[in-house]
């Protein structure tokens, strides 16, 4: 009787055994993830153009290796801000969303979900955080510089100290056929990126800016800005009319050699790359002797903190597989093009760019990313439209410029 019903419990053990086997099975997601946590859907949204595709590829993979889902939101370029705060407005906003430091981390600061405690907020470099209120809030996308990326075949800057040779430069370029200096007509590559360099070469840039916003500066009588119109007038004279520019032929015309100079950043080696061996490098801007690249943190991404808890677990389950997992590294250092800002990526293999910028950031020989401070939307709504207009006005002279400077930067401001 005892080894009948040992038989009985044996079998029925079994049973229970294969089907919690097959139960577990048929909760797997077919593609052998059976014991992947399956997570709410999330949307991420950003500015960025240039890593837009490879961020859709980034997605496929996640999806791939995890079974959950992140909808890319198509790249809005220029007009990413204003989509931005009408999609939180409306309560429509993305779950992850990417934005610069200073005024406009400032402006959507009561969206940020605090990352402090998250185990991926551990990995930023020092000083490399988005904080506010001493709260880890966003963690940085890459560390970028910009300047003059140049054709080494047709431009030497060693030749090249002042804002009074480059302009020589850009002449004898002209009478050489070929175009000096391209910048192109999307904002922030026809103004927004330049001009940066004469805030950023001030004692204190942020206290300078909030001096130009109130009116207290006369730009014409500061020497950086002087350099810097008279720089524009040349460009004006002596170069194809940005206005007529896209950002695929600017980068075209670098690679193929009908151009010597662009003004651009590391982001836009991936674009050159198409073009093969190219012999290329990035050079500063010389406004008054000017020798350091610029180099900061473009953006960062945040959470958004009004977005449903099973969300803000996804995000985070997202940035933490994006800074650990072998494929969310490679994106970020070969498709993305970046120079990682976490200490998970080791900076081995970067693109000719991305090695100058990350050796400037090493030796802090560098200027800072001013620009973040300007006031909200300056940029588009202000200073590519006067920007257009000074490209297509050949009488406007450079204290015009900077006078009609001063007046949309104090209606910005203001």
């Amino acid at each position: 009787m005892k080894r009948r019903w040992g038989l009985v419990l044996l079998t029925t053990m079994l049973f229970i055994f294969l089907t919690a086997c097959s139960n577990n099975t048929d909760e797997g997601t077919g593609d052998g993830r059976n014991n992947v946590e399956k997570l709410a859907k999330i949307t991420l949204f950003q500015s960025k153009v240039e890593i837009a595709e490879s961020l859709e590829n980034l997605a496929s993979k996640y999806k791939k290796e995890t079974g959950n889902e992140v909808e890319v939101w198509g790249s809005a370029g220029d007009s990413y801000i204003t989509q931005l705060q009408t999609k939180l407005a409306a309560n429509e906003g993305p779950t992850i969303f990417s934005v610069q430091q200073g005024v406009e981390a400032e402006k959507f600061a009561s969206y940020f979900y605090d990352m402090t405690n998250e185990s991926y907020a551990k990995y930023i470099v020092p000083n490399m955080e988005l904080k506010i209120d001493d709260k880890i809030v966003g963690v940085p996308i890459g560390i970028e510089g910009f300047g003059l990326v140049y054709n080494k075949d047709l431009y030497d800057p060693s030749t090249v100290k002042d804002t009074k040779s480059l302009i020589q430069a850009l002449e004898k370029f002209n009478a050489d056929g070929i175009n000096g200096l391209g910048l192109s007509q999307t904002a922030y590559f026809l103004i927004g990126h330049i001009i940066n360099t004469p805030f950023a070469l001030q004692e204190d840039p942020v206290a300078f800016i909030q001096k130009v916003n109130k009116g207290e500066v006369d730009l014409k009588e500061i020497p950086e800005f002087q350099e810097f119109s008279e720089l524009m007038e040349a460009i004006r004279a002596y170069t194809v009319n940005p206005l007529e520019v896209t950002y695929d032929r600017q980068m075209g015309d670098l690679a193929t050699g009908k151009t010597a100079i662009v003004h651009q950043g590391n982001w836009s080696y991936s674009m050159l790359a198409d073009y093969g061996d190219i012999n290329i490098s990035m050079a500063p801007v010389p406004i008054v002797g000017n020798d350091k690249l610029e180099v900061g943190i473009p953006s960062g991404w945040v959470i958004n903190n009004k977005a449903s808890q099973e969300q803000i677990t996804a995000a985070n389950a997202f940035l933490e597989w994006l800074y650990t997992s072998e494929t969310g590294k490679n994106t970020i250092l070969n498709d993305f093009g970046f120079v990682p800002a976490v200490t998970t990526i080791e900076p081995t293999g970067l693109d000719p760019l991305s090695q100058q910028v990350y050796e400037a950031a090493q030796s802090g020989n560098i200027i800072p990313r001013a620009m973040n401070y300007f006031p909200q939307g300056i940029i588009i709504n202000d200073l590519a439209p006067l920007a257009s207009e000074f490209f297509l006005n050949p009488s406007m002279t450079p204290d015009q410029f900077l006078d009609k400077l001063r007046d949309v930067w104090l209606k910005a401001a203001n």
